[in-house]
């Protein structure tokens, strides 16, 4: 069974909590999702955030995933709860937290399949830093369509981005791939250039849009370099 990011060469498949207690739940955390045919491996990173939130990532070797942010991550009494947004039948996470605090186990639950995972601490939480996102001119704003050519297959995608207070936010979207939802972890703007980093699915893209800011042409990267030209939607 796999998590339904799709085997293309792109395979694309906010740390947000409500409740903090347990501190025990911080830590580096390797384990597996028990599927029917074998034991699919998962790293979890989880921390304390700003305020009450706690912060989290999950990767998945196998899948080539990693870093991907969890979403609605909740610690209390022992329960240890998160989930994947955007990522196609919704997997959520739902654990406790061993007495000793040295494991997590659970249930997993992604579509219609009712599953187990467990986890065992193996250190302190480990996250990666990524370069702190700009903000963006307004002709870089809104959505951005385009088509890349992986050579075996067509893969539409959809690039959103907006300002924030003091950074752009954004997220990819392979339409083909079942709709995957991707966040963008660093958007740097620099004159006409466009840079974007998702190291979730170990991608990148560059590019510079055209003088009429109807394009934004250049390079996907995924293991290997790909042309990727991003245009307005058409109108409807």
């Amino acid at each position: 069974m796999k998590l339904t990011f799709a085997a293309a060469a792109l395979s694309l498949v906010a740390p947000f909590a409500f409740a903090q207690s347990a501190p025990g739940a911080a830590g580096h955390w390797e384990g597996a999702i028990s599927v029917p045919d074998h034991e699919l491996q998962i790293i979890v990173d989880l921390a304390p955030g700003e305020k009450d939130a706690w912060k989290g990532t999950i990767a998945i070797p196998e899948q080539n995933l990693k870093a991907f942010p969890l979403s609605s991550i909740s610690v209390a009494n022992g329960a240890v709860k998160f989930s994947m947004s955007g990522v196609p039948g919704d997997p959520k996470f739902d654990g406790k937290l061993a007495a000793d605090g040295q494991s997590i186990s659970g249930d997993f639950a992604q579509g219609g399949a009712a599953l187990t995972f467990s986890m065992k601490r193996t250190g302190a939480a480990q996250f990666a830093a990524v370069a702190k996102s700009t903000l963006v001119a307004k002709v870089f704003e809104g959505a951005w369509e385009g088509t890349l050519d992986t050579g075996t297959s067509q893969l539409r995608l959809v690039l959103k981005l907006t300002n924030e207070k003091d950074a752009a936010t954004g997220t990819l979207t392979s339409v083909d791939q079942g709709g995957a939802v991707i966040p963008i972890a660093s958007i740097i703007q620099n004159g006409s250039g466009l840079k974007l980093d998702l190291p979730s699915v170990s991608g990148s893209f560059t590019g510079k849009i055209n003088k009429d800011a109807t394009a934004i042409a250049g390079t996907w990267t995924q293991g290997m370099g790909m042309p990727l030209t991003l245009h307005r939607p058409a109108a409807k």
